[in-house]
């Protein structure tokens, strides 16, 4: 028992001087909230957390349920329906009589003070023969309408994918903007003592000192301003993907080219015939066809049908358990032969609605169509500064070189150098920036044609599950430009 004691105890005091080595050192270290993604991680994880894909899901689950909704009508409507009625002595033997409510098969009529006390059971099937094309329409309109929400699943999935690498991209190009600013801050910072040695040794005046501080103060704004873009473009990151405000992701990777062929035409095609917000509007105008055959239903005759079995308490007998049943089939139509022109104003309405939506469908080719030739013009100048950058930057490093030899022979001034330090800055800085901007151009290219291929399980078995097919056939009247 004292051997475990005196053990407690060593480990005691070995935990608390590593405690106080640490404290004294000050090398804690602190807890990580940090995740390192690759693009491929962070467009998994925002599939999965992202609030828009998740409120798109949950859309889709919405309209499934309005699908089974409204097929409800076109399917037969069984019910069971029972009841039981007594009443006081003086309402019976009063003479009159008294109606009960006996449920779907009528009223049953307690007369002559003979019964007191009555029930009835009911099994009725309910059935929709003929309503004009009304239900069947509606069907198809609720089928369209979940379509719809798998088409914007897709769009919303691409968008977030555009989006999340954009940022990460951003990110990025922050992170390398940072290591510009130090290595230009570290020559700058060089060229100060070396300066103040020359001032120090009396060969310089001290005017270049102050120019060479002045420059050095200058250029510590630039490594502010990159370490703070870096971290916004994290936060925006991780909301993006669905983190906590406070757990910014660390990028992972690094900014480069690589080489692709982009083809205007052949990209607008594409988009005409994958991007999922135009199959959206495709079925708000497949919608608004057949919401014109819901509306002139109104001028049509409707038919319905119920068959059923009653059981209920004989009416020649107060014993409550002697009972009658049996069989019934009843037909109902009704036709309105004049409703005050309201099926005409709704079909006004109806086509109204279609024409807006054919409105809407060549309104929505021709924003794609926009978005498809700005990402591919942002594509192409991105590649060719990245082309004309691919030796501005070993140039200007050795510009940079031989200025500070010539200043260090006497052949140079100080100016000469600085101006080297900037020009050097400039183009590592165009350089980085025409990576990123190639590669979100890209980005943007994938989604606007809609060539983002969305790999995440969940998504890709929604999308297949779609009632009317993900790519349901184009309507060339209405997609096809000059």
């Amino acid at each position: 028992m004292t051997g475990f004691i005196l053990a407690i105890l060593f480990a005691a005091t070995l935990l608390g001087l590593t405690t106080g080595e640490s404290v004294a050192g000050e090398k804690t270290t602190p807890v990580q909230r940090h995740h390192s993604l690759t693009l491929e991680a962070a467009i998994s994880l925002a599939l999965k957390q992202n609030p828009d894909v998740l409120k798109a899901i949950h859309e889709i689950e919405r309209t499934r349920g309005q699908v089974l909704q409204v097929r409800a009508q076109a399917l037969p409507n069984v019910q069971a329906a029972g009841s039981y009625n007594q009443y006081q002595p003086e309402l019976i033997g009063s003479g009159g009589g008294s109606f009960s409510n006996t449920g779907t098969g009528g009223s049953a009529f307690a007369s002559g003070g003979s019964q007191d006390k009555s029930w009835r059971i009911t099994l009725q099937v309910l059935q929709t023969i003929y309503s004009g094309g009304k239900v069947k329409a509606a069907v198809k309109i609720a089928e369209l309408t979940q379509d719809t929400s798998h088409q914007l699943l897709r769009e919303t999935a691409s968008t977030v994918v555009a989006s999340v690498r954009t940022q990460f991209y951003t990110a990025l190009l922050n992170r390398e903007l940072i290591k510009v600013a130090e290595e230009s801050i570290v020559l700058l910072a060089d060229q100060l003592r070396d300066q103040q040695n020359r001032f120090d040794a009396g060969t310089v005046p001290r005017f270049n000192v102050l120019q060479a501080e002045v420059e050095l103060a200058n250029a510590r704004p630039d490594l502010i301003r990159a370490k703070n873009n870096f971290h916004i473009a994290r936060l925006q990151l991780a909301k993006t993907l669905g983190l906590d405000t406070d757990d910014e992701p660390d990028v992972s990777g690094t900014l480069r080219m690589i080489p692709r062929e982009v083809n205007l035409p052949r990209a607008l095609a594409a988009a005409r015939t994958n991007r999922a917000i135009l199959r959206a509007q495709q079925n708000s105008v497949a919608s608004g066809e057949q919401q014109i055959t819901v509306a002139k239903a109104g001028y049509k005759p409707s038919l319905n049908a119920d068959v059923g079995y009653e059981m209920l308490n004989s009416r020649s007998s107060r014993d409550l358990a002697k009972v009658s049943n049996g069989w019934y089939l009843g037909v109902n139509g009704t036709w309105a032969i004049f409703d005050g022109f309201q099926t005409r104003g709704n079909v006004d309405q109806a086509k109204a609605s279609l024409a807006s939506a054919k409105v809407g469908l060549a309104d929505s080719i021709q924003q794609v169509e926009l978005e498809v030739q700005k990402a591919y013009a942002q594509a192409r100048v991105a590649r060719e500064v990245i082309a004309s950058q691919e030796k501005v930057v070993e140039q200007a490093d050795e510009a940079l070189r031989l200025a500070r030899e010539r200043l260090n022979a006497g052949a140079g001034t100080q100016l000469d150098v600085l101006n080297a330090r900037v020009a050097l800055t400039k183009a590592r800085t165009t350089q980085k920036q025409a990576l990123s901007d190639y590669n979100v151009a890209l980005a943007e290219y994938d989604r606007a044609t809609g060539a983002e291929v969305i790999q995440d399980p969940t998504i890709a078995a929604l999308q297949v599950a779609s009632p009317v097919g993900l790519f349901p056939r184009p309507r060339p009247a209405l997609i096809q430009s000059e």
